[in-house]
């Protein structure tokens, strides 16, 4: 069997044209690395699947019959690899020439880091400040709630965020995203990779905290350079759906860190952040407040309720 440096998995789900943006911008980098290409399709309806069979054939294709959402479909495409470390790349994101030769030769000098993840810029070249530091009780609490507009809380969002990084020199950090994240396959394997219980939000986090609850090391490397298109996926699916996998996910995060607390915090800072959403839609007085209060309450219902629906994400009406 052919000895592969970087396994890459790009989980697609209703990104044609992006997902065929990514792997010609893969293409196109011209590299010493042996790679390994993986698309998970998660069941697309605008023809992903096809137009990758068609235009890549170097590619493994992993058709899924049904939405699995990110952290179990990346999990698929980590068991098939092969190679030393297992590259995670969105599929709104565009690899510039050698930022994944970076990030591997990073990790093959520098035995003590478990993972890399390069600099995110906009389509115009903008840095996007995306790496941050492990969220606490104290950062649910002001992230969703009025406490954090005011200081303290505003001082624990921007804490959270490193606004006191400018994400223009290298560092090791904490959280990086996954939108472009290169780890050692042993690691990956160590940890048992993404939790699915956490199935479209949190699991990047909580891949961060398990690896470095290890003593493994995580680099942000700002000479590697990935353009990114936040959300490409997520902003196609139903705002309400995401809302719900967001505080599901969220609360499986809270709970697998602070145990059986962490959950009931989860659980409260939501009803006070839901409380405090109900109070301004009464406040206004408009037309629709009553819909808007029901549809409210179906949603904190569906969140968090004993009989709570599975959620498989669906597009968006157009």
């Amino acid at each position: 069997m052919r000895h592969v440096d970087l396994s890459i998995v790009i989980v697609s789900w209703n990104t044609c044209d992006m997902t065929a943006a990514c792997l010609r911008a893969l293409r196109a980098d011209r590299t010493s690395l042996r790679r390994q290409i993986i698309v998970v399709d998660n069941a697309s309806e605008d023809g992903t699947a096809d137009r990758v069979a068609r235009e890549h054939p170097e590619v493994e294709l992993v058709r899924n019959k049904r939405n699995l959402l990110y952290a179990y479909a990346n999990n698929q495409g980590a068991e098939r690899a092969r190679g030393r470390y297992i590259g995670l790349l969105n599929s709104d994101a565009l690899v510039r020439p050698g930022a994944l030769d970076r990030l591997v030769r990073f990790l093959d000098t520098n035995l003590g880091y478990a993972a890399a993840s390069p600099k995110l810029v906009g389509t115009l070249g903008e840095v996007r400040r995306t790496c941050a530091r492990f969220p606490t009780l104290a950062t649910a609490l002001a992230h969703s709630t009025a406490l954090g507009r005011v200081p303290p809380g505003s001082w624990i969002i921007a804490r959270s965020r490193m606004d006191d990084f400018d994400h223009e020199q290298s560092r090791d950090v904490e959280q990086p995203p996954t939108s472009c994240f290169v780890v050692r396959r042993r690691d990956w394997e160590e940890i048992g990779g993404f939790d699915p219980r956490m199935s479209l939000y949190f699991n990047d986090v909580d891949l961060c905290f398990r690896l470095w609850e290890r003593g493994r090391r995580i680099r942000y490397l700002a000479d590697a350079e990935v353009v990114h298109e936040e959300g490409g996926s997520t902003r196609r699916a139903r705002r309400r759906e995401r809302n719900i996998v967001w505080n599901r996910d969220r609360e499986a995060y809270y709970e697998k860190r602070y145990g059986a607390f962490g959950r009931i915090w989860a659980r409260a800072v939501l009803a006070t952040a839901t409380a405090e959403i109900a109070a301004r839609i009464v406040a206004s007085r408009g037309r629709e407040a009553g819909e808007q209060l029901v549809a409210l309450s179906e949603q904190l219902r569906d969140t968090l309720g004993p009989a709570a629906p599975p959620i498989t994400l669906e597009r968006a009406a157009a």
